[in-house]
């Protein structure tokens, strides 16, 4: 099978399409993959390292307010939509599988005026302008949670899951902790803002570094974002030592692994981590970002506090206090975890890759 990933701006958007990659080759080693990105987002910087030929379209989002950069951004779509079938000729796709951001606009909408087998992936909640744009054109839909389903075409729309969460079923505990150095008898608190990092978290941990540093038993994966890591490690080593039983990094490019190995996870409410934290039965305490689109973050994330798996700290009342109290909380209480975790599995679906691979391999059937 030949097949077009696109998807970009954010780890969220193209970790679920190397997700797809991965299932696919697993199943089927001879197949080809091309991915389509912008040059400006994160794609263009993760995509290559996994030895997947990528190219790019210059693409951009509509602003929600009438402005003249609209007039741009629908220039530059329609000269995406004309570069994506020049390259989708070229490359000969079998199908073609949309995960997310504004590049997928042009790129799946050209596939389907192409006649190609077309897909897109929702991971939120609330589908975004991009999905909404093409779920019209496309041959199916993929989501990840029960909401989602009444939000498109009913004859096209199948309830698949995030495929992230079948990529850290292959994580490794023990690598996971041979990684950081830590022990068996260490229970570990991973803190992590999203790919790129989040500030609010990062200066509410940095105001109760020592206090973390005197929780016992317990080991903190701080993942500060690479565009913070500089700055925050420059701020520690002012302060004096590392507390020992912290490990300050700026990304974990072998996350399954690590998330193996969490006790309880600190961070965003992205669509892939809730995926991958409810495959794998991980609490968690979830900081939703308040900058995104329909705040989809506090929505997926209230979705996951109703059901028993996490709890819910939103920005505006995060402080290092408010954080240290509900981690402390969860750390001392085993039976609260242990419910946590219960309901956190009740909501995983850990075979959502090969879902999904399942409905591509129909749409290319039919076609």
């Amino acid at each position: 099978m030949r097949v077009v990933l696109t998807g970009g701006g954010t780890g969220g958007h193209i970790y679920p399409a190397l997700a797809v990659a991965r299932e696919i080759s697993r199943q089927s080693p001879q197949a080809a993959f091309l991915y389509i990105g912008s040059k400006k987002g994160l794609e263009a910087q993760i995509v290559p390292r996994e030895g997947i030929p990528f190219q790019s379209v210059e693409i951009s989002g509509l602003k929600r307010k009438l402005s003249l950069d609209n007039l741009k951004t629908l220039w530059n779509f329609l000269s995406a939509v004309s570069e994506s079938k020049r390259m989708l000729k070229e490359f000969k796709p079998d199908v073609v599988i949309g995960t997310g951001g504004y590049v997928c606009g042009p790129v799946v909408y050209a596939a389907a005026k192409l006649g190609i087998p077309t897909m897109i992936h929702e991971q939120n909640v609330v589908p975004g302008l991009t999905n909404k744009f093409l779920a019209r054109s496309v041959t199916k839909v993929a989501v990840c949670f029960e909401e989602s389903l009444a939000l498109f075409p009913a004859a096209k729309t199948v309830l698949t899951g995030n495929p992230r969460a079948t990529e850290v079923m292959h994580g490794n505990k023990q690598a996971g902790r041979s990684f950081l150095g830590v022990d068996e008898d260490k229970r570990i608190v991973l803190i992590f803002g999203g790919s790129r990092g989040a500030r609010a978290i990062n200066e509410a941990v940095l105001s109760i570094v020592e206090q973390l540093g005197e929780l016992n038993r317990t080991h903190i994966v701080y993942v500060t974002g690479e565009v913070h890591f500089k700055t925050i490690s420059e701020v520690l080593e002012k302060r004096g030592p590392v507390p020992r039983n912290m490990t300050v990094l700026p990304f974990v490019h072998n996350m399954p692994d690590v998330l193996a190995a969490t006790h309880i996870l600190v961070g965003r409410a992205g669509a892939s981590t809730l995926a991958e934290i409810t495959a794998l039965g991980v609490p968690a305490i979830l900081i939703p970002s308040p900058y995104v689109t329909n705040n989809h973050q506090e929505k997926n994330a209230r979705g996951l506090e109703r059901a028993g798996a996490a709890r819910v700290l939103v920005e505006r009342e995060l402080t290092g206090e408010s954080l240290l109290v509900l981690l402390t909380e969860l750390l001392d209480d085993q039976k609260s975890w242990e419910e946590m975790q219960k309901g956190s599995l009740a909501l995983g679906m850990p075979d959502a890759a090969t879902k999904i691979v399942r409905q591509l391999q129909e749409i290319v059937r039919q076609k």
